[in-house]
């Protein structure tokens, strides 16, 4: 048989970015994919039984580090014919009474919506989203090296003296707002329930309890993000588009993708060089683990997973009927009511229990991309946060959040499916439990992800893990693999300069 360059385990967008890197350096690649569709959290589908044709993202569709993560600038999105497209209004939150939090693009409208909020709205937010770049660079490096923090900003040569000046501001301005956010300060900046209300069901992207330095990092650099050049994308035609410019890249390059292709033992692996695993640490010890030193197995087997997402997908036959109209402008919506009630939901999940009135994300990717509409009826994604391995069908609880600050939701539904957490492995294992973060979104699991080894990806000699239990964490940025790729380019096939996204 012969022997392969390298083999990725997983076609998530941290495996493909591994996969296109390696390709682009001139290696034989294969990835190998046990679903019958490319692209893990990901994908677009249609569901039949929902809507003859229209298409719904299984997991993430709003993508404001599709545009930003130094990987995604490098390998350059719309040249692959990946159109982003982003509201004018990023995210809303609903409140009872008339009453929402709007975040704009234009950091100004916010805060002058904000009202007697919008200074410190924009003290905190706005030097961030002016030096997006490194603020970025930072979130998004290995969190071991000078090197892999100043990736999204460095020449094809290595780091400079100026790349580090110019991280020391933005860093040390970024360290105070996430002390002041994640801990028992967050409460003194805004007096207005909508601003409070309006980072929060951020942070709350991570699920995790709140306040926390993971929540508070979340926010921060998510929030600063709607407000920079690319705000909260949607790629036209669903998050899909984004896998297979990635996919078609790699082909160009020589790799190739096998669907259907479960990997269960090392022997269902083809002979090769290097084998990078997008998947998660537990996978990885079932697979390799007798190839895995002693210490760094059981370092491995103590990771933590977190809570979980359960998914509903509804059809609706027009708008949600947003109490406040200007909500309906938005692709995402965070629904949870107040700052204190969506402490008051995680701390519920937190403890195994499932809120009475849970935290919701709503996202209409039809107000950014008419593409997804079929005829008057449209698609609109949803989560709600529950315990991990919950199986409980949440259509009704997340319908009554959303009727609550859309009265007359139920009438425009259409057709709905419940994806209960549990369940959610079945179409992506990385996910166990429904954990969508693929590990536990503390602070110290997203510093010292997987484990606190100096190198997070090289695992064992010819061996990576390259998924988002690895640093930086979960989303659709593909620095994972980005990372680990180079270090086996190092290691494994002694290429310390190539071209293009190989570079390092």
């Amino acid at each position: 048989m012969t022997l392969l360059d390298a083999v990725v385990v997983g076609s998530g967008p941290n495996g493909l970015a591994a996969a296109v890197t390696l390709a682009r350096a001139g290696l034989g690649v294969r990835v190998l994919e046990a679903q019958p569709t490319v692209g893990g959290g990901a994908r677009t589908v249609a569901i039949p039984e929902l809507a003859d044709g229209m298409p719904f993202d299984l997991c993430s569709a709003v993508h404001p580090l599709a545009w930003a993560s130094p990987f995604f600038r490098a390998f350059d999105l719309p040249a692959h014919g990946v159109e982003l497209v982003a509201p004018d209004l990023a995210y809303a939150q609903p409140l009872d009474g008339d009453r929402a939090g709007l975040a704009y693009r234009d950091l100004a409208r916010t805060a002058e919506r904000l009202g007697p909020d919008g200074d410190a709205w924009r003290d905190l937010l706005g030097p961030l989203a002016a030096d997006w770049r490194q603020m970025t660079a930072l979130a998004m490096g290995d969190k071991r090296t000078l090197r892999g923090m100043l990736d999204g900003l460095r020449g094809e040569h290595g780091p400079t003296a100026s790349d580090l000046a110019s991280m020391v501001r933005p860093g040390l301005r970024f360290g105070a707002a996430l002390l002041e956010q994640g801990g028992p300060r967050w409460d003194r900046r805004f007096l207005t329930d909508e601003a409070k209300a309006l980072l929060t069901g951020v942070a709350a992207h991570g699920i995790t309890p709140l306040p926390s330095l993971g929540g508070a990092g979340t926010a921060l650099l998510l929030a600063a993000l709607a407000h920079a050049d690319g705000g909260w994308a949607i790629p036209l035609g669903g998050s899909q588009a984004i896998t297979d410019a990635m996919v078609r890249d790699l082909e160009a390059h020589g790799g190739t993708v096998e669907t259907g292709r479960r990997v269960e033992s090392w022997s269902d692996l083809p002979p090769a060089r290097a084998v990078l695993f997008d998947t998660t640490p537990r996978t990885l010890l079932r697979i390799a683990g007798d190839r895995i030193g002693p210490a760094r197995r059981a370092a491995l087997g103590r990771f933590r997973y977190g809570n979980a997402a359960a998914k509903v997908d509804f059809v609706l036959d027009g708008p949600v009927p947003w109490r406040v109209p200007e909500v309906g402008y938005a692709s995402t919506v965070h629904v949870g009511g107040t700052r204190a009630e969506m402490v008051i939901a995680e701390d519920a999940v937190a403890h195994g229990l499932h809120a009475e009135r849970p935290v919701v994300l709503v996202s209409d990717p039809s107000v950014a991309d008419l593409s997804r509409l079929r005829g008057p009826r449209r698609p609109l994604w949803s989560y709600a946060h529950v315990p991990a391995g919950s199986t409980e069908d949440v259509t009704e609880p997340v319908t009554r959040q959303i009727e609550r600050f859309a009265p007359g939701f139920r009438d425009v539904v259409v057709g709905s499916r419940c994806i209960p957490a549990a369940q959610m492995e079945r179409h992506n294992q990385n996910y166990p439990g429904g954990d969508i973060s693929a590990g536990e979104a503390t602070m110290w699991q997203l510093v010292a992800r997987p484990t606190a080894a100096p190198d997070p990806y090289q695992i064992a000699e010819g061996v990576y893990l390259c998924s988002a239990s690895t640093p930086p964490g979960p989303g659709v940025h593909g620095m994972g693999g980005w990372h680990a790729a180079r270090r086996a380019l190092l290691r494994d096939f002694d290429v310390r300069h190539a071209h293009g996204l190989a570079a390092g």
